[in-house]
């Protein structure tokens, strides 16, 4: 960030926790419809015969709009009004999956999760940059957490909902339930009365006005008002040193594990020889672990002094998600896949608070929804390659065994970038130093070490951007498990 810029700008007045429940119904139901299509298409090509190539091309194409559509979407999130998104997106991506529904040639099919996964492009980043502008800032822990814990119950019952519905009604049901639950996005648009994006007055909560419902202050959310400029327009992900080494090793481990996503569907229902219903258990314990890991580390985010010290202990949880992929890769049945994948999936809950805690602290307001599908893109774009080789290996190997090498792979990659990441935290540690004593922002002392950052200046050891005293203690960060193509979900490639 540039000098005195803050990374979080919330609303001067009063929460509208009814614009946050609207946001988080909007978030539980369209996620759990999201995870219902992905499980239920994924249980219908294996059921068909289909090998993993067919899964593999199912996944791709879920994924690389959300990659390929990044820069746009992120920056639409920022200047575009967020009803407008959120209605046009939602009606689209509900006449979609309705279409879906009745389509039976494969071509067709992966085409129209494409489609569907344009929408999710523009829905994940403007939900995510819309929640902090609704409440004060000691109110954004609770607003995360609850919109946090909708978004990942939906996950926990899309699955485990599609293989009770595949095995009993086929794909078609399932797909017409999704078409269902994008309507509560556009219901969410419709509903929620404060809005960022697009060119518009002053905001009404500041003016003594509220007839059009609270409006974010354009020079802070990244709209353009009259004769004036956002102060975000020049945000670069590559100018922070912490976000880059951040974003590098996510993407791969999850580039590494990737393949499991591919693999698990043959693994637990050919190899362990499970039914529908027990394979949507398995990958729900998952999710489940997301749940309350982000709960536990929330509350011990407070504890780490510094960026540097989360962005260690994130590599650590990503270890931890690695080496429950490697064992699960021995067990005899898959039930007991249940409870190691939940250790898994807590280690990848409490690395996507640390992440985004990361991005809300170094990160300005009017960069947000950029910030949010720069760094989805990321993560999907690293996922991509873990589902092309998975794709690939199965046409060769067993899936037993490449359960494993994901899990071998994974951890190798982690230890790979432990000496990288802390040479950054080294660097910036050094910098903050620097500045403390000259009384200079920190990015001119990256600047005057020959590095370009963006990282905002330190008041006594902690940073003046932190949203709220004590951000853990209350609620997760926001966090997106795993959906087709979603933005923010860690580990086991984005699960």
């Amino acid at each position: 960030m540039k000098d005195y810029f803050r990374s979080m700008s919330f609303t001067s007045a009063s929460t509208r926790w009814a614009d946050v429940w609207f946001a988080t119904a909007a978030r539980g139901i369209s996620s759990c419809g999201d995870f219902l299509a992905a499980s239920a298409l994924t249980l219908a090509l294996q059921s068909a015969g289909a090998g993993g190539l067919a899964v593999s091309g199912l996944l791709l194409a879920a994924t690389l709009p959300l990659v390929a559509l990044a820069p746009l979407t992120g920056r639409l999130a920022d200047r575009v009004d967020s009803r407008h998104l959120l209605v046009g997106a939602g009606l689209t991506q509900a006449g979609i999956c309705l279409a879906l529904a009745y389509a039976d040639h494969p071509v067709v099919v992966i085409g129209l999760v494409a489609l569907l996964s344009a929408g999710l492009a523009v829905t994940q980043p403007v939900l995510s940059a819309l929640v902090p502008a609704m409440v004060r800032s000691e109110d954004l822990p609770r607003a995360s957490a609850l919109n946090q814990t909708a978004g990942t119950l939906g996950a926990l019952a899309g699955p485990a909902l599609a293989g009770l519905l595949v095995g009993e009604f086929g794909a078609r049901l399932p797909l017409l339930i999704d078409a269902g639950s994008y309507l509560a996005l556009v219901a969410a648009g419709l509903l929620i009365r404060t809005r960022r994006g697009g060119v518009r007055p002053a905001d009404p909560a500041l003016t003594g006005g509220d007839t059009t419902g609270r409006r974010v202050d354009p020079a802070a959310d990244g709209g353009t008002a009259a004769g004036g400029a956002s102060p975000g327009r020049d945000w670069r992900l590559r100018r922070d040193p912490l976000l880059v080494a951040m974003v590098a090793t996510l993407a791969g481990v999850i580039g590494a594990v990737g393949a499991i996503n591919v693999v698990e569907v043959f693994f637990i229902r050919e190899t362990l020889g499970s039914t529908t219903t027990v394979y949507g258990l398995v990958t729900g314990a998952w999710t489940l672990g997301i749940l309350i890991g982000a709960w536990i580390f929330a509350r011990l985010a407070r504890r780490f002094a510094d960026d540097g010290a989360l962005l260690g202990a994130g590599l650590a949880l990503l270890g931890g998600c690695c080496l429950m992929v490697l064992v699960s890769a021995a067990v005899p049945s898959a039930l007991l896949l249940v409870p190691i994948w939940l250790v898994g999936g807590v280690a990848n809950g409490g690395d996507n608070v640390f992440n985004n805690l990361l991005l809300a602290r170094r990160v300005p307001e009017a960069a947000r929804g950029r910030a949010y599908a720069v760094f989805g893109a990321a993560v999907q774009g690293a996922a991509m390659v873990g589902y092309l080789v998975g794709g690939l290996l199965l046409a060769v190997a067993e899936p037993r065994p490449l359960v494993a090498t994901c899990g071998v792979a994974g951890v190798l990659v982690v230890a790979g970038f432990a000496v990288p990441l802390r040479r950054a935290v080294r660097a910036e540690r050094a910098a903050v130093r620097r500045a403390t004593v000259t009384g200079k922002p920190v990015d001119e002392e990256w600047t005057a070490a020959g590095r370009s950052g963006t990282t905002t200046r330190p008041t006594e050891g902690r940073w003046t951007d932190e949203p709220g005293a004590d951000v853990g203690s209350t609620g997760p960060g926001r966090v997106d498990p795993r959906s087709p193509g979603a933005g923010l979900a860690t580990g086991r490639s984005a699960r």
